[in-house]
């Protein structure tokens, strides 16, 4: 993905996420339905093909109402974008909070690496989005702030496994993993599925023998 061709002017030269979050159930189920489609179209065509108004007419709102709600397709994608990080932390979140040994987190770690790969082959729209962070300072801060956040669940979880270890270079190594694994995840779903599994085995391998060490 190139870069965003909203069909008017962005503001300010950064993309926003959505413009106000409606407070009526009619105006939030637009939203939704404004969203679901752009994901459909996105899926179809990719984000660069899409227009606002396909997205309006899809949705079956006019394109005053969809833009009182996003200014531009960059606030959809951001929105969207959003939308997919918040999943990816409850994965984490989840799968990490239920880790009661410090033995038992290389296992579990290896079964979120395994979620988050099919997570992100199974949504187009999720990979499309992903492929675009490097070209689009927006999304390019939205996924660094992301990969921090779950750098810091998996920093939280060690350290509460682990009290007495060097919280700064649990940080450091958190940080890493996390950040490794985003690069990778992004480069094994641009590949052929096969060379894809096999680098998101390699780095599980990576990984695992990194908590092994901490859980030594």
């Amino acid at each position: 993905m190139a870069e965003f061709r909203p069909d008017v002017p962005e503001t300010g030269g950064e993309a926003t996420s959505l413009r106000r979050m409606p407070t009526q159930q009619r105006a939030r189920e637009r939203v939704e339905r404004i969203l679901d489609c752009a994901v459909q179209l996105i899926a179809r065509d990719g984000s660069d093909a899409v227009r606002m108004s396909e997205v309006a007419k899809l949705a079956g709102v006019s394109i005053g109402s969809l833009y009182q709600y996003f200014p531009d397709k960059a606030a959809i994608i951001v929105t969207l974008a959003e939308r997919y990080n918040a999943m990816g932390r409850a994965c984490i979140r989840d799968e990490l909070s239920g880790v009661q040994h410090i033995d038992a987190l290389p296992e579990a770690f290896a079964g979120l690496i395994d979620i988050y790969y099919a997570m992100f082959l199974a949504e187009p729209v999720m990979r499309d989005i992903w492929s675009g962070t490097q070209s689009d300072n927006a999304l390019r801060e939205i996924d660094l702030a992301d990969c921090r956040a779950n750098a810091a669940m998996l920093e939280d979880t060690i350290m509460r496994l682990r009290p007495g270890a060097d919280r700064a270079a649990v940080a450091d190594t958190a940080f890493l993993i996390i950040n490794l694994g985003e690069a990778t995840m992004r480069l094994a779903i641009s590949l052929e599925r096969a060379e894809g599994d096999r680098l998101v085995a390699a780095f599980k391998r990576m990984v695992l023998g990194e908590l092994e060490r901490i859980s030594d």
